[in-house]
Parts: C-alpha cells; sequence; structure tokens
C-alpha cells in the first residue's frame, strides 16, 4: 500500500474542516483535506453558514458590546449539565479569537447581524449581534474550482440566485425596498451571459457558499491539497494513539501517516437509517433532513473503532421540514413560521407550539405527535409570502404547479373541505380558526405567545398590526401541507474536551486524534442558543484542534 507522511490530516471539507487546514498551514504544518463526495465543502456549503460567536468584535461597529460572563450565563442557561462548564468557557474565549484570526490571516469575512439570540427570556441572552453572516463572495476567485464546490440548498436560491440572511428578511417580510433587491440581484443574474453558458450558478455567493468559498480559496492560496472522491476508510493506530488514516483516492487505498494529528470534521450521521434508528428519537426518517445525502456517520464509527467514547447521540439540529417527491432532500421552515396567518396544527387540527419560535424548538415539539402534522394559511398569506415550498402566487400561481407540489399540497374552498383532505379533526381546525381570529385581533396569543420576544418578530410581517405574527385565516382558499421533524445535521459524536481532542470512555485524551462540527459531541448539548451555533463551533473548534495539534506536537 502507497503511504505518504503530513503533519496534519483534516477529514472533511465544510468550514470546520477548511478552518482547521487553514489554521494548522498557518501554524507552519504540512497538511492534507481529504473529502468524501465529489464536491467541496460539506453541509456548510448548502447551510446559512452564520456563526454565533459571543463577544466578537465587529459588534462594536454597531455600537454594541457583550461580556464573557454574560455569554457564559446564557449558554449554562440554555445547555444545563449536558456539556461541562469547560468546554463551555473554552467557546467563549476561544470563539472570538478564532473570528479575528480568520479574519486576519484569510479571506474569510463576516458582518455582525440585529439576529436575536433564540432564547431570548434566558439570562445572558441578547437581542442581535452575536451572530455573523458571511460577505458575499465572488465565484470568480475560485476559477474552475468553483464548479466542484456544492451548491446551495435549493430552498435558498430565488430564480437562480442566491441572497443574504438580509436581504432575505426584506423580501420574506415585504419590508421598504425588497421589490429593488429582488429588480437588482435578478437583473445582476441574468446579466451575467459567460456564467449562463456554464452553469445556472450565480457567482456571486451568499451565505453558506460564500463561507465555503472564501475558505476555499483561502486554502488554495497556501496550495493546501484538497482529495475530493477519497472517503476515509479506517484510523490508522499505534500503541494507543491515532497516527494516521487509510484513504481512498482513485480506487487504491493509501495510508496517510501523521505527525501532528488527525482532525475529524466529517459530519454527521443523518443519511444513515440504522445510525437514526439506534439513537434519535422515533420516529425518525433519512427522507425528512436537509441535508446532503453524504452524512452517514463514517468517521462516528472509525473513532469509536479507534477508541473513542460517543456522547449525545439522540441529538440532532432539529427544524420542522417538508419533502416534495423527486427531491433529493426535504427543506427546513426556518423563516416563514413567524408570518402572519401561517399556523401549525396536529391530527386534532390543534395548535400545539409557537410558530414563530426557533426551529429547533418547534422540531422538538414536533415529535411530540407520532402523527403528521400541518402547516396551514389562506389566500392571504399565500399571495403575498413564499411559504414552504411554495413562492407567492406573482411568481408562482396554483395553475403551474407541477406534479410534486400537487402530491403534498392540500387546497380547499372550506376549513371543513381542508379538514377532510388533510384528515384532521375539522370540529378541532374550525376551533383553532376562531381562536387565531381572536388572538389577532387583540395581538395576544393566548395559547402560545407567538409574536411576544424579539425572535419571533425578527421574521414577522411588520405591516401587520397589533401582531407581526398573527392574522386571521380568513379568505378562501385555505391551503395546507404536512410537517416532520426533521434535522439540518445529527450534533452527537466523539467525546472531546475543551482541546477538540477526542476521549476515552475513560475521559482520557485519545492521543493523535480530534474532532470538530458534526461529527464531535456538541458544545450547545441538546439545544440551539443561537442563529450560527452549528458552524461557529464547527469553526472554533477545528481552529482549537489545529493550534493545540502543531503546539502539542511540536
Amino acid at each position: 500500500m502507497e503511504s505518504i507522511d503530513v503533519d496534519v490530516l483534516v477529514i472533511g471539507s465544510g468550514a470546520g474542516g477548511l478552518t482547521a487546514a487553514i489554521t494548522a498551514s498557518e501554524q507552519g504544518g504540512d497538511v492534507l483535506v481529504v473529502e468524501k463526495s465529489d464536491m467541496y465543502g460539506g453541509t456548510s456549503a448548502t447551510s446559512g453558514g452564520g456563526i454565533w460567536v459571543p463577544c466578537n468584535h465587529l459588534m462594536k461597529e454597531h455600537g454594541q458590546s457583550d461580556t464573557p460572563e454574560a455569554a457564559l450565563t446564557y449558554m449554562k442557561a440554555c445547555i444545563g449539565e449536558a456539556v461541562s462548564e469547560t468546554r463551555l468557557k473554552a467557546y467563549v474565549e476561544k470563539a472570538p479569537e478564532m473570528l479575528k484570526y480568520m479574519e486576519d490571516k484569510s479571506d474569510v469575512k463576516f458582518v455582525s447581524t440585529p439576529y436575536a439570540d433564540y432564547l431570548t427570556e434566558k439570562p445572558g441572552s441578547k437581542d442581535g449581534w452575536r451572530t455573523l453572516d458571511p460577505v458575499p463572495f465572488s465565484a470568480t476567485k475560485l476559477g474552475k474550482e468553483f464548479l466542484n464546490m456544492r451548491p446551495p440548498h435549493p430552498q435558498t436560491i430565488f430564480g437562480g440566485f442566491t441572497i443574504t440572511v438580509n436581504e432575505a428578511k426584506k423580501i420574506i417580510t415585504r419590508s421598504k425596498g425588497w421589490q429593488w433587491i429582488m429588480a437588482r440581484l435578478m437583473i445582476s443574474y441574468r446579466l451575467d451571459i459567460p456564467m449562463r453558458l456554464k452553469s445556472k450558478r450565480h457567482r456571486r455567493l451568499c451565505l453558506g457558499n460564500a463561507l465555503v468559498g472564501r475558505c476555499l480559496h483561502s486554502a488554495f492560496k497556501r496550495n493546501i491539497p484538497i482529495w475530493r472522491n477519497s472517503p476515509m476508510k479506517s484510523l490508522v493506530t499505534n500503541k494507543g494513539a491515532v497516527t494516521g488514516a487509510i484513504v481512498t483516492k482513485d480506487g487504491e487505498d493509501i495510508q496517510v501517516n501523521t505527525r501532528k494529528g488527525v482532525i475529524l470534521a466529517a459530519g454527521g450521521f443523518e443519511h444513515n437509517s440504522d445510525m437514526r434508528s439506534q439513537y434519535l428519537p422515533n420516529p425518525t426518517d433519512t427522507d425528512w433532513s436537509a441535508t446532503p445525502g453524504h452524512n452517514t456517520g463514517d468517521a462516528h464509527k472509525a473513532a469509536e473503532d479507534a477508541g473513542a467514547a460517543l456522547t449525545l447521540m439522540d441529538a440532532a439540529w432539529w427544524g420542522p421540514s417538508v419533502r416534495l417527491p423527486g427531491h433529493d432532500r426535504s427543506r427546513v421552515l426556518f423563516a416563514e413560521r413567524a408570518l402572519p396567518g401561517v399556523y401549525i396544527v396536529n391530527e386534532h387540527g390543534e395548535r400545539f407550539l409557537n410558530e414563530a419560535g426557533s426551529y429547533d424548538e418547534v422540531g422538538r415539539e414536533l415529535q411530540q405527535f407520532p402523527l403528521t402534522s400541518w402547516v396551514i394559511f389562506d389566500r392571504r398569506a399565500r399571495e403575498k409570502y413564499g411559504i414552504g415550498p411554495l413562492y407567492p402566487t406573482a411568481v408562482h400561481p396554483d395553475s403551474k404547479w407541477n406534479d410534486a407540489i400537487k402530491a403534498v399540497v392540500k387546497k380547499a374552498d372550506t376549513i371543513e373541505e381542508l379538514a377532510g383532505l388533510m384528515g384532521v379533526d375539522a370540529k378541532g381546525l374550525q376551533a383553532t380558526v376562531d381562536k387565531v381570529a381572536k388572538y389577532s385581533e387583540s395581538g395576544i396569543d393566548e395559547d402560545f405567545g407567538s409574536g411576544s420576544s424579539e425572535y419571533d418578530r425578527y421574521y414577522g410581517d411588520p405591516s401587520i398590526t397589533p401582531n407581526p405574527c398573527l392574522a386571521p385565516l380568513a379568505k378562501p382558499p385555505f391551503y395546507a401541507f404536512p410537517v416532520r421533524p426533521g434535522d439540518i445535521g445529527t450534533k452527537g459524536g466523539v467525546d472531546v474536551n475543551e482541546n477538540a481532542q477526542a476521549l476515552t470512555p475513560k475521559g482520557q485524551p485519545l492521543a493523535g486524534l480530534y474532532a470538530t462540527g458534526n461529527v464531535a459531541s456538541s458544545v450547545m448539548g441538546r439545544t440551539y442558543p443561537g442563529a450560527g451555533s452549528t458552524i461557529g463551533p464547527a469553526m472554533t473548534f477545528g481552529y482549537v484542534a489545529a493550534k493545540h495539534a502543531m503546539r502539542a506536537n511540536a
């Protein structure tokens, strides 16, 4: 078997893996990145690309401030005892350090946003500025490698182009200037004739594509090799330490020996049916996940075989999802749940949650009902907003529905008829309609408090008063589609310490092995404190792992 020697081997080319690679290279390391699939970027490339970083230096530009004490208080209030305080403190300390390091040493750039923490009722929370979004990036800088980067999730694409979170908020909520944003982006996309001759993809990269594009550009400038179509087969151990891995490249096995360490950044196990059935709450299904199909837990199993412990395996980054027939993944309802006149009901036709809450909270609530839950709305909401798989009627009229839409979305002229199509209790659904009409008039959701927090109102419609998250279901026809407890990745994995070192079942570091991202047990425990709680830790502990490996094994 052929063998090669490197300082650091990184498994996975998402934001966490690329951050680790860039950091190790910056520290003078000889680095190799291997990617299982044929495209760079992993789940990060299809994500929103945001990171949750308390005490970040960018919030000062907006006159905002934060303290480590407040951030730690908030994390402890959210996460409880599921994660050690040592790891929580490490995140609060190292996340802003990672951000500054990457902005100083690479092409990775962010902007701080007024996106509120998800659980603003918890002590230490902030009504914005801990979440940062990647600055848009030109794919031209990637050259021919651009088309080897994983495309955005289909639900983040509007007519071929992607948009930033701030642009999306204005478009979704129909805020002032949204039409100009759409027109400007549409024109710039269609006038890019050279790219239109090659691909439907837009060269203005936003969200996760912007983040991964910036990471890739930084890696390529450092001549860091990234092997695509090169899955890790197993880890190599010697005298209780991990000393490399067997990687399959071009159909041949290669032993990659490491002088400093192996950093696992290969994603979760959400597309492994057996692992989902074994670890996640039931019912569960790979079809409900919104991530690419390559996350099958290979690195989890390899780490366990090498002697690492796995923890938090019952946890995931939950979200209400809907999947159309023939589509390769589900779409998670991130924002539209907060729009007025959009509600979720169970088989009794009753609401059972605050629809405007965080998608993780809503996803977990859906697990309490083993039968199908439904998103319901009326003609007013249908005409004005994009909801699930439907764009507003001006660009996506009912007459243009394809077979996939028709197979999933129900439409009726009366609430009773809609209940029949959904298979839910008609009296219960009518009672819900009557309740939300009353709550919309008063502005107070007496059952679940929708619209009562800063986070709830972020994606509400400011033109609707007195509550931007509440409107009656009054104008026929009425619509519904089924919603499931989906996910944007699992979050259980290799037990790690504050240095991102893999731990044995006895809690001792497994020499030579590190883990970050969804292959590691999440520092966020079983909760989701704020937007960017997935990629923020992935990048932070990728940075921490690389620095520790280079320093500890000098």
